[in-house]
């Protein structure tokens, strides 16, 4: 009765596994390209996807897998960040700064919901664009994507927005710390300013080390302090949406996904969590993040993706410019 019972599940991993694997030859060719070359592997990782969209079309070994691995493996990854985060973070930054980095990300979230009425864009897109700008990049875009009630037009959403908040963040990456020269910000303002602005977690850690070892530590703790944002937000705007209530396929998810965040963060912050197993769990949501957004890629139509018009890309750029504004007044009004 036990083996009858283990075929399901047998089948399931067998028809799944063609598709991972792909995933994770994508997401490791990325790797391998991003640290030759110094390209972003989340980026990379969506173009390779995207040129191998025929690996997700209907009677292919391999669509299951994909769409599976875009699914599950993304939540593991989002989950795992949770690991990173601890109370500790808050007590060296100060209460004034952790308000602004808050402020920032509330407020560039209604932004985007309040803009998007002027280009047509619906209150999914808003939030998927305003929350990744406003959080961590790509990895709060596949996190609300994840949660939000699906739709026709959700893998293309997702692949824009993750392809828009990487290339902007790396845009910033150069641009900010000289931005930070020009304003004459001490290393720790600058720090707040990197950490509070730049979409990426990879980028904000780029930017502050090119100022100096400060800059840099201010930097990270501060886009860490966004990151944590992460629970709150998923769970608090798709109910509030105006729409009601997540559909029955989001609703567990988000609970799963929510549950391990918060769970990891509240371990880690007692101390329960060992340093060398937050860093490999952090390095392994890395991954798992870069396997599920390679998958992204590999569901995602680019004819279907440009479709999205300049409106959605005028969109996420006001968000960014908003963020980045808001944040350097925030800075000369705290002195």
């Amino acid at each position: 009765m036990a083996s009858t019972d283990l075929l399901p599940a047998r089948q399931m991993v067998s028809d799944a596994f063609p598709g991972f694997a792909v995933s994770v030859l994508v997401a490791a060719t990325a790797q391998f390209l991003s640290e030759h070359y110094g390209a972003p592997a989340m980026l990379l990782a969506l173009l390779l996807g995207l040129a191998l969209n025929f690996l997700a079309e209907e009677g292919t070994r391999t669509a299951p897998g994909v769409a599976l691995t875009a699914r599950t493996v993304l939540r593991l990854g989002v989950a795992l960040l949770g690991a990173r985060i601890s109370v500790d973070m808050l007590a060296g930054l100060g209460g004034a700064a952790i308000a602004l980095v808050i402020a920032g990300v509330v407020l560039t979230i209604l932004f985007g919901l309040i803009a998007a009425r002027f280009v047509n864009r619906d209150w999914r897109f808003a939030l998927l664009t305003g929350g990744s700008v406003a959080i961590c990049g790509a990895s709060a875009a596949m996190a609300i994507a994840a949660v939000l009630p699906r739709h026709e037009r959700s893998e293309r959403d997702l692949a824009f927005t993750v392809l828009s908040v990487t290339v902007l963040s790396t845009v910033a990456m150069v641009l900010y710390p000289m931005l930070s020269g020009l304003f004459g910000f001490t290393p720790r303002d600058s720090g707040v300013f990197l950490g509070g602005t730049i979409h990426d977690v990879a980028q904000v850690v780029g930017a502050g080390f090119s100022i100096g070892p400060e800059t840099g530590e201010t930097a990270t703790l501060v886009k860490l302090i966004r990151v944590s944002m992460l629970a709150p937000v998923v769970l608090a705007f798709p109910a509030s949406s105006g729409t009601g209530p997540l559909d029955l396929t989001g609703g567990p998810a988000l609970l799963a996904l929510c549950l391990g965040f918060l769970v990891l963060a509240a371990l880690n912050s007692l101390g329960v969590i060992p340093a060398v197993v937050a860093d490999w769990a952090g390095v392994l949501s890395r991954w798992a993040l870069l396997i599920a957004i390679a998958a992204v890629g590999i569901k995602t139509s680019l004819a279907k993706m440009l479709d999205v018009g300049g409106a959605a890309i005028g969109l996420i750029v006001a968000e960014t410019v908003f963020l980045g504004v808001l944040v350097v007044a925030g800075l000369h009004l705290l002195g």
